[in-house]
């Protein structure tokens, strides 16, 4: 079971650039996410999953979706936790056409073709008309939380991780797998 578009179609280019081509009329939408894991017994390894913001050791995983969350274009999983939201997206942004365009929250400003809401500047306020644009954005993008919503049901993908962390990968690229089954988006070839 393919967990995103593009690994959907991976293996035929002639298929890839069509949809490379296709994704270039939508705005897509970016976000990630941590999910909790077992410390590592070695002291180095530890320390380069040990995430800062979360304050325990985290896998990472960022999610690429189009509008209104109809499917799972892209999917990065299971990078060190520490790892910056910004810098996951710039390698993430090379799948995609030069002129493809996103959205994503305040983690991802200073991305190239990427709209994030406006900022508060400091010691100042946002103007009523930033902030109906805001509220605006927010509309739009809420629809990948809800894709990680969608994401977190399965225990495995949102509890810590239990199994052994060279599995990670598999086992939340078949969540996506089963997600995009649910959503409707997989259509699988039936079995003569």
């Amino acid at each position: 079971m393919p967990s995103s578009l593009l690994e959907q179609v991976e293996s035929q280019e002639s298929d890839y650039a069509i949809v490379q081509e296709l994704l270039n009329e939508f705005e897509l939408i970016v976000d990630s996410y941590e999910q909790p894991r077992e410390r590592p017994t070695e002291n180095e390894e530890q320390q380069m999953y040990f995430s800062g913001k979360k304050r325990q050791h985290t896998f990472k995983n960022q999610v690429v979706s189009l509008p209104e969350a109809q499917d799972i274009v892209d999917v990065i999983v299971g990078v060190k936790g520490p790892t910056s939201d910004i810098s996951l997206f710039r390698n993430q942004q090379q799948k995609f056409s030069p002129t493809q365009s996103f959205q994503g929250d305040k983690a991802y400003i200073g991305g190239k073709n990427i709209s994030t809401p406006h900022k508060k500047p400091r010691k100042g306020q946002l103007t009523a008309e930033q902030k109906a644009e805001n509220k605006d954005f927010s509309s739009n993008r809420i629809f990948i939380e809800h894709m990680i919503r969608l994401l977190k049901i399965f225990r495995v993908a949102s509890s810590r991780f239990r199994l052994q962390s060279n599995t990670y990968n598999q086992v939340i690229l078949t969540v996506c797998g089963l997600i995009r089954l649910r959503i409707g988006s997989l259509i699988l070839p039936a079995l003569s």
